[in-house]
């Protein structure tokens, strides 16, 4: 899979919203099949390095061009986080694809031993309890990179208590494979 093919049509999905262009997505199937395979991905948008917007899909249930397509538009103009993107704001705005792979259920007995599992900046972490569920990519280990800041974060995210590992809450794994826009265009 062209990885970079994927950044063009995440940009491309949002300048439709403004041009009003229909994407072909026919031709881009036929030049790449890869992506009518079913796959999850998330876009992220970032405006000098700081987040514009996030949105994705943790497990795959269309097209790996749909989640694309989807998910960047998602990130664009619905993350509640943000107000939606403007058309002048395009222009300094960075895409970064991730493309999940399917979440594991990782077993562990209590804090300590989850610690001794977990990757930090390798592994994505989805948090379940209940009907409580938070994700973080194995990107945001960057910015916390301590095990208790990247948990604490992560349960509050997901509507929990700080301290919500105390009360031993599913945890999935899961790795991404990134590209991410280095210049603006």
């Amino acid at each position: 899979m062209m990885k970079d093919i994927l950044l063009v049509i995440a940009r491309a999905a949002i300048q439709s919203h403004f041009s009003g262009e229909v994407m072909d997505t026919d031709a881009l199937l036929k030049q790449y099949p890869s992506l009518n395979e079913q796959g999850a991905v998330f876009v992220t948008l970032t405006q000098d390095d700081q987040l514009r917007g996030c949105i994705g899909s943790i497990i795959s249930h269309r097209s790996l061009l749909e989640d694309v397509i989807y998910n960047a538009k998602a990130a664009a103009f619905k993350d509640p986080r943000f107000v939606p993107l403007d058309k002048e704001e395009l222009n300094r705005t960075r895409v970064e694809v991730s493309v999940l792979t399917p979440p594991v259920l990782l077993e562990y007995t209590d804090v300590q031993d989850l610690k001794g599992k977990i990757r930090p900046g390798i592994d994505g972490v989805i948090l379940k309890q209940q009907n409580y569920q938070g994700t973080f990519l194995p990107q945001v280990w960057d910015d916390l990179g301590e095990f208790e800041l990247f948990f604490s974060h992560l349960c509050q995210k997901s509507g929990l208590s700080s301290e919500c590992l105390q009360s031993h809450p599913e945890i999935y794994t899961y790795q991404v494979e990134k590209v991410k826009e280095n210049e603006l265009l």
